[in-house]
């Protein structure tokens, strides 16, 4: 007898049994060819995967070192602008 199921596609359209194994493929997909011959992207993909919660959190401390750094460029500038004094304008000759 005919039976209904649950199935996952990835961005390609390709049918998974699990949605694990549907974003995996679209993992790799975006990892593209790694390495000579077979391609490790599918074990890189299933490792980013499992790992999502650490590299969410690394991702998150990095924007924030980017806002840091950009924050201390930011106040060099202003404090080599008050460094600066300004040359009393003459009339054009």
């Amino acid at each position: 007898m005919a039976h209904t199921g649950t199935g996952f596609f990835d961005r390609k359209g390709h049918f998974f049994k699990s949605a694990r194994d549907a974003t995996v493929s679209d993992l790799a997909a975006l990892l593209g060819q790694i390495g000579e011959g077979e391609s490790l992207a599918p074990g890189i993909a299933y490792t980013l995967l499992e790992r999502r919660t650490e590299i969410e959190r690394l991702f998150a401390e990095h924007d924030k070192m980017l806002e840091e750094e950009a924050a201390m460029k930011a106040a060099r500038q202003g404090e080599a602008m008050d460094n600066v004094a300004k040359l009393p304008s003459r009339p054009a000759v």
